[in-house]
């Protein structure tokens, strides 16, 4: 796969901007997002109305297609609210799209992707997730989990199927990836 990433992007000291410009280009390529799916994301601090600092997530908003987002699709939620929700037993879908919303520091901004609290557990700056073609193949086949650990070693948390959203975030923090406890 030939690499389309542009030196001279002019994004480079703006987190978002940079967001957009990797998430279209991942967007773009059919091999590593199916029909402009999957997410992205970025933790970025910034200061609210009142000039105190805050973090937040950018997360790309529900209904934005990857390949043409602009940043006008992320939805920018308190980092703090995000990690917290992971800590409750049980969440519904509704009531966990409601405390996203209320945690939005723009009330016109899209709704959160589902996995908002997933990239928001996840200790990287930048998130993608995406569903691409090769890890797709090896890992619907037979033995596809030991193939992946023979390909990634521990680099990778191998979940089992479960449903997107909270249940998935739950999963994933009761694995405990590393340095988010």
């Amino acid at each position: 796969m030939k690499s389309l990433w542009n030196k001279t992007a002019k994004c480079e000291n703006d987190l978002l901007a940079l967001r957009v410009y990797t998430s279209r280009l991942l967007g773009q390529e059919p091999a590593l997002v199916l029909h402009g799916g999957g997410n992205t994301s970025v933790k970025a601090n910034t200061s609210n109305i009142f000039g105190e600092p805050e973090e937040l997530l950018y997360v790309k908003g529900s209904g934005w297609d990857l390949a043409s987002i602009e940043a006008a699709g992320f939805a920018p939620v308190k980092l703090d609210v995000l990690k917290k929700m992971v800590m409750l037993d049980q969440l519904s879908d509704t009531e966990m799209v409601r405390v996203q919303r209320s945690a939005m520091t723009d009330p016109n901004a899209p709704n959160p992707s589902v996995e908002a609290i997933l990239h928001a557990i996840i200790p990287f700056r930048y998130v993608d997730h995406t569903h691409a073609d090769a890890v797709v193949t090896i890992t619907n086949t037979e033995n596809g989990a030991e193939r992946i650990r023979q390909i990634y070693g521990k680099r990778v948390l191998i979940v089992p199927y479960v449903m997107p959203g909270f249940i998935l975030a739950k999963k994933i923090y009761e694995m405990r990836i590393p340095s988010i406890n």
